[in-house]
């Protein structure tokens, strides 16, 4: 059975990309894959159409203009362009200050300093979400290939201040 999207049947339902719930009658994106524990069965993750989107481009990507009712296809098409285009874009996991100097960075294997901007990163494996390390702000030209990452920590990273925001967009450089 292909991908769909449709509306939510009910509110429980969580977005395999935010972990928020997705509402009643909200348009969502159902991507179909192999039940890995089950035979000759598949299985339904439900993301919002944002979030699938940002981490799981291609996919959504098979089915969006096919659909009815998708609102901002603009929007989504540029975001899932870069996604393909950039092949590590779809990790980003949000933006978080490092709670302590433990971590290594992935990409320049240097340690990230405690209460230093850092990016969370994912894999998507066997239908989830593994973090799979962190970076430093510094080096996302390197490890993305691109420093248009600013809408994609923007939109995994609720909460932050506005002089965070101008904080981290004057470290990215932009």
């Amino acid at each position: 059975m292909p991908h769909t999207i449709e509306p939510a049947a009910s509110g429980r339902a969580k977005c395999r990309g935010c972990g928020q719930v997705i509402a009643k009658d909200e348009l969502r994106f159902g991507e179909r894959l192999p039940n890995p524990f089950a035979d000759d069965s598949e299985m339904t993750l439900w993301f919002h159409i944002p979030c699938a989107a940002y981490k799981r481009p291609k996919s959504l990507q098979e089915v969006l203009f096919e659909a009815d009712g998708v609102e901002n296809l603009e929007s989504l098409e540029s975001i899932i362009a870069a996604g393909l285009e950039h092949r590590r874009l779809p990790r980003i996991n949000g933006l978080q200050r490092a709670p302590s100097g433990r971590a290594k960075c992935r990409c320049c294997h240097e340690m990230i300093a405690k209460d230093d901007w850092r990016i969370p990163l994912v894999y998507f494996e066997d239908g989830m979400f593994n973090p799979s390390g962190f970076i430093h702000l510094a080096c996302t030209l390197e490890f993305f290939e691109t420093t248009d990452v600013m809408e994609r920590l923007l939109f995994f990273a609720s909460g932050l201040q506005e002089d965070q925001i101008v904080d981290v967009r004057k470290e990215l450089g932009v």
